[in-house]
């Protein structure tokens, strides 16, 4: 934290990082990442995500424009406006957060009462773009991102899903 010579203003001051995880998949287009890079990415993808919930923060938006790159390898998540925080036993939320293409079902169902597992199902998206360079489940609209994500995983049943 930098604050101005009157004490007036208060400035972030945080590293530098050239892109965000989308502009490497850009520039990356012809080629698939190495196996090593990808397991780091997604490796501190993961342990930023574990800390935010360890102090009971939901993200809510996570996406690969959210997501930054360095060039030394080194990623940080960003754009925490939509975070929350949470407790346990879980209270109602609103269920209008997180970027459609990386929003999960329950959440497209009207769910309210959520946790750490609708971050978990984001990252799961990423997961695959960065594997295939390509957003997996590019709804057009709510019941279309439904209907890619039961034509993907197939319908969920009583046992599968229950309640």
């Amino acid at each position: 934290m930098v604050v101005g010579d009157a004490f007036d203003k208060v400035f972030m001051v945080m590293e530098f990082m050239e892109m965000d995880l989308q502009e490497a998949m850009k520039r990356s287009a012809n080629s698939p990442f190495p196996q090593s890079e990808l397991k780091n990415m997604l490796y501190q993808i993961l342990s930023g995500l574990h800390h935010m919930h360890d102090k009971w923060y939901l993200h809510r938006d996570l996406k690969t424009s959210n997501i930054l790159v360095h060039e030394s390898g080194k990623v940080a998540l960003c754009d925490f406006g939509l975070a929350r925080k949470y407790q346990m036993p879980l209270k109602a939320l609103t269920q209008m957060v997180i970027t459609l293409w990386y929003r999960p079902p329950e959440l497209l169902f009207g769910e309210n009462v959520y946790g750490p597992e609708v971050d978990m199902w984001s990252v799961g998206c990423i997961f695959g773009e960065l594997l295939t360079k390509e957003a997996m489940l590019q709804g057009r609209g709510e019941l279309d991102q439904i209907d890619k994500i039961f034509k993907l995983f197939g319908c969920p049943t009583d046992d599968s899903w229950p309640g």
